[in-house]
């Protein structure tokens, strides 16, 4: 069997390393620049820091922000309607996945002659149109790694993902210092999703040598790493860990590919508005418990490499202590274990066990299968 893995060509890391953006600006020639974000990271003064350094450079640049958080699609051909009437020769994308999404969907939408509708009935289609640098707002998406855009779709009440390779973006900047002030439920959130792309990664059907490698270093650092990012704002040594092990989850999705717990997580997004690293996180535990008997040598071996003084432990109690300490992240993060919080209905469950099983993308690679009855089970432990 060959196996690959894509990776954005060039990327940088540490503190203060946007500072760099000039050298890829000029490196690109590029003259008219289109920056992507939105509201919240403007109000932040995040963005400040960024056009400072472009008002240096002898590029032009306009501002796209009117992105909403888990946009649907028709929110990103609004924007990029906005976007075909300026002549942007470079993107830089700063802010969370739906920014960085949008941009590289972007990316591959500016000047083509296919829409975003086109893209979901096809997403083979796509095609590069300008280059991409991004840089990332939080410590747990990885779609600054990632070929994927997640949009939601509105008349389904699901979100559907778009993959073809030519979004993985060119440039990334891994800079600790746009997570320093993050709010502690968004390190909860984003973190979590970054800890369910590396276990996910690492016992889906399509885990490969080379997505095994992220997905292991990117379990490390954000086990070890989670709890102290979100416990202590000035812990910046943990926070640049878990944006480095939250790239490295990215990347492992590449080469591999999530599983059950995003496939189930979608509707909640879709159709209740859940941020996607919280309906993750409620449904982490509760699908991992469910693939056990299909995956537990996987997180055995998983175990060995985060907490190699649990070597002596049988399979079992590895793999128990690997979905125990998944469990106790989210304890400690108080991120909302029951989907009654956000509104959602036992009578809403028929749609929920419809919607996560139309997941097809990501069920295959699922280790287990889920019938319509074990999926109603896994949502049932979350309609408390």
């Amino acid at each position: 069997m060959s196996y690959q893995i894509k990776i954005p060509s060039y990327t940088c890391g540490g503190e203060g390393c946007i500072e760099n953006v000039p050298a890829i600006i000029e490196k690109e020639h590029a003259k008219k620049i289109m920056v992507f974000t939105d509201k919240g990271i403007r109000s932040t003064g995040l963005l400040d820091g960024l056009t400072k350094i472009l008002d240096e450079t002898a590029a032009e640049y306009k501002i796209f922000d009117d992105l909403t958080p888990e946009p649907a699609y028709q929110d990103v051909e609004r924007v990029m309607d906005e976007a075909a009437q300026y002549e942007g020769d470079f993107i830089i994308a700063i802010g969370g996945g739906s920014v960085m999404d949008a941009a590289k969907l972007c990316s591959v939408l500016k000047g083509a002659s296919y829409t975003v509708k086109d893209l979901l009935k096809d997403p083979a289609i796509a095609e590069k149109q300008i280059k991409t640098l991004m840089i990332p707002t939080t410590c747990g998406t990885g779609s600054e790694a990632t070929c994927n855009a997640i949009v939601a779709i509105p008349e389904e009440q699901s979100k559907k993902g778009i993959v073809n390779d030519n979004m993985i973006p060119d440039y990334v900047f891994l800079d600790s210092q746009m997570i320093r002030k993050l709010p502690k439920a968004i390190i909860a959130a984003t973190g979590v999703d970054a800890l369910a792309h590396v276990v996910e990664c690492f016992t889906s059907k399509k885990a490969t040598p080379f997505s095994d490698s992220y997905a292991m270093a990117g379990a490390k650092l954000i086990f070890h790493n989670i709890r102290e990012a979100y416990g202590d704002a000035d812990n910046m040594e943990a926070k640049n860990n878990m944006m480095l092990g939250a790239f490295y989850g990215g990347v492992a999705i590449t080469g591999s590919g999530t599983t059950a717990v995003h496939a189930l997580s979608y509707p909640l997004g879709g159709k209740y508005h859940i941020a996607h690293g919280v309906s993750n996180a409620i449904l982490f535990a509760h699908v991992m418990e469910f693939n056990k008997d299909a995956c537990k040598e996987r997180l055995a071996v998983l175990c060995d490499g985060v907490f190699p003084e649990f070597a002596t432990k049988s399979v079992d109690e590895k793999a128990d202590y690997m979905i125990g300490q998944i469990a106790d992240i989210v304890k400690v993060t108080n991120i909302p274990t029951d989907l009654t919080e956000f509104g959602v209905k036992m009578e809403d469950l028929d749609f929920l066990v419809q919607a996560g099983s139309d997941q097809k993308r990501l069920l295959v690679n699922n280790m287990k299968e889920l019938s319509l009855d074990d999926i109603r089970e896994i949502y049932l432990k979350v309609l408390k």
